[in-house]
């Protein structure tokens, strides 16, 4: 919505759904840290200049006679205001209305959900874990006005909002504008004057923002000479043992937007055939937007400290949780889009870079076990996204990978140690695919894996069903599914009986059988008996050829498949009703309505509805009643 009168040539917008929404929570909630404001605030200044030195390479008459990048920040007491500046790029009219107006970062919009999902007060730490960018100055601020001349222009635009649902774009005076770049003034609320006090703005400025790679000057009054706060010098290229650990995090702050502690750091130059250099870190939590359909990853690209672009893909997808940048002085400056996705100096980069950051969680799996294991909680779905993708790394990335299985508890268990305890003439590595641990901890298939002690792995992320498909077999190993094919259990004796089992069954029991496989031939592929069931009378499989269970299941919900193949029954035939209904042979109408509800019972265990509900409930109706006279 847009309104233009004669007498005012503001314009007069609302905030798209969104940034209402955003702005919303700020003023009608608590936060746990209102500092993070002047982190972002100062994060988007400094991407501002990256930028301008960007284009100046091209159009070097934009830096005209001010080539030297800054951030000022200028505070007025007495006023009650903040002023964040930089002689950056700058916006004309159109680009501050999408800047400021929209949200494009999903991220932004999971951050939002995520609060207003909690009740119980859990926005008064998400604020802390996650950049908001420019809209966080109205946590702080009543009133925000952002002045903007953008390099090379000859007109000013002011923005200015009370972040209460609209905002107001209008021109303004050059002679009020910065000669290029963006001045934001913060009419700070009653309870934060205290952001226009000297010492306040020092201390998160070197806290949060003290290696940002443009310097940044500070002015005790409006008109006042500016003094240097930070020198502008870039983090990465320091030596690792010239950097602390808590700079470190100041720094992994501001290029993640996130606001907790780094799981783990990895900082490395490159000598050689190319040459560059990396900061990369693990979070130590979840970002919001790790699950972005887009799948992409969050490092930056810079050639000779020059901001590039952040949309190289410098790692392979399934690493898009880790955050950093790359610096190289092999590519030159003007690189174009085009030039970066053919490149192989970038090829070569992202192998080496990729290379170093598994190498250092392969190490911390090795040096810090409770370190690593947090990295897997939040990220190893993730990571086994690589075994399915990355061919290359695939053995390495099993090895790295842990799971919860039948024998883990609480815990985790590598391939190595699975292989390490399983039993002898064991040859394949077994696992059950579902869609939660407590559903496969009560799968019928477990049962007889489970007597016998043998070890299954319970994989519970979508992934998992494409990747074991996949897999190459681990130290002599194949992955076998336990919800297809035969198991092959006979060969091992239970742990309470002293040989293996007799395939053989009692006659009446295999009439049976025969006589189910007949009748339920339209439903099923093949009935037979079962050395996987203990406790429960039937089981659903997968044939040997084909798809296991749950993968037809995705398949399907996906529409990548039209019709499953026909399952496979599997009947306990020591269970006790199984042996009853055996011993009925002279009963033809309760053997036909046993067998369907059976393969029911089966569907029932497999997560599934009976396929007809209607006739599910007469069978069991007529049985009820035989039952109970």
């Amino acid at each position: 919505m847009t309104t233009t009168t004669a007498e005012n040539t503001a314009e007069s917008h609302v905030f798209e759904a969104d940034v209402a929404r955003l702005l919303h929570m700020m003023v009608h909630s608590v936060y746990s840290d209102k500092d993070v404001f002047l982190r972002e605030l100062i994060s988007n200044a400094a991407d501002a200049c990256e930028k301008l030195r960007y284009e100046a390479i091209v159009h070097p008459g934009l830096l005209a006679n001010d080539p030297d990048s800054r951030i000022l920040l200028t505070l007025d007491v007495d006023g009650g205001k903040l002023v964040v500046e930089d002689n950056g790029i700058g916006m004309s009219r159109d680009e501050m209305i999408e800047a400021l107006g929209t949200i494009a970062r999903s991220g932004t919009r999971a951050f939002m959900e995520r609060i207003e999902a909690n009740k119980q007060g859990e926005g008064a730490q998400l604020i802390g874990q996650f950049g908001v960018g420019f809209y966080s100055c109205f946590m702080v601020a009543d009133r925000v006005d952002v002045i903007s001349r953008r390099a090379g222009a000859e007109d000013a635009w002011l923005w200015s909002s009370d972040g209460k649902g609209g905002y107001s774009v209008a021109p303004v005076d050059v002679s009020e504008a910065p000669a290029r770049g963006t001045r934001i003034t913060l009419h700070l609320m009653e309870d934060a004057k205290s952001y226009a006090s000297r010492w306040s703005v020092e201390r998160i400025v070197k806290e949060q923002s003290g290696h940002v790679p443009v310097p940044i000057k500070i002015a005790e009054k409006p008109g006042e000479e500016a003094t240097q706060l930070t020198d502008g010098t870039a983090l990465w290229t320091k030596s690792k043992n010239d950097i602390t650990s808590e700079e470190y995090t100041d720094f992994y702050r501001g290029v993640s937007g996130q606001y907790d502690e780094p799981a783990l750091t990895v900082h490395f130059r490159a000598e050689g055939r190319h040459e560059y250099s990396a900061l990369a870190f693990v979070p130590g939590s979840q970002p919001f937007d790790l699950f972005d359909p887009d799948r992409k990853g969050r490092m930056k690209l810079y050639v000779k400290r020059v901001f590039i672009t952040d949309e190289a893909e410098l790692l392979p997808r399934y690493l898009r949780f880790v955050r950093g940048l790359v610096d190289t002085s092999d590519l030159p400056l003007n690189v174009s889009r085009e030039m970066i996705q053919e490149s192989p100096i970038l090829t070569a980069i992202r192998k080496g870079v990729t290379n170093r950051i598994i190498t250092a969680i392969e190490k911390q799996a090795e040096s810090d076990h409770d370190a690593f294991l947090k990295i897997w909680e939040n990220f190893g779905s993730l990571i086994k996204e690589g075994l399915y993708e990355d061919f290359e790394r695939r053995s390495q990335l099993l090895a790295l990978s842990r799971f919860r299985t039948t024998t883990s508890g609480d815990g985790y268990r590598s391939l190595a140690d699975y292989v390490r305890d399983a039993k002898e003439g064991q040859q394949s590595i077994y696992y059950l695919v579902g869609g939660s641990l407590e559903q496969l901890k009560a799968s019928p298939q477990l049962e007889g894996f489970r007597a016998r002690g043998i070890e299954v792995l319970l994989l519970t992320d979508s992934v998992d069903s494409f990747w074991v498909t996949n897999a190459p077999e681990f130290e002599g190993k194949s992955f076998k599914s336990i919800t297809q094919g035969s198991a092959d259990l006979a060969q091992f004796k239970k742990q309470d009986e002293d040989k293996p089992e007799s395939e053989s069954a009692p006659a009446d029991v295999q009439a049976f059988l025969d006589y189910a496989k007949q009748k339920l031939a339209d439903e099923v592929s093949d009935v037979r008996a079962s050395d996987r069931l203990i406790e429960s009378a039937v089981c659903l499989v997968a044939s040997e050829q084909g798809y296991d269970r749950q993968l037809e299941k995705i398949l399907q919900g996906a529409g990548r498949l039209q019709s499953g193949a026909k399952p496979i029954l599997e009947i306990n035939m020591d269970h006790p009703v199984v042996k009853a209904i055996a011993a009925k042979a002279d009963a033809p109408s309760l053997r036909d309505d046993a067998a369907f509800l059976l393969l029911d019972q089966a569907r029932v265990l497999d997560g599934d509805k009976p396929a007809d509900p209607r006739a599910f409930a007469e069978r069991l109706a007529r049985l009820m009643e035989k039952a109970l006279q």
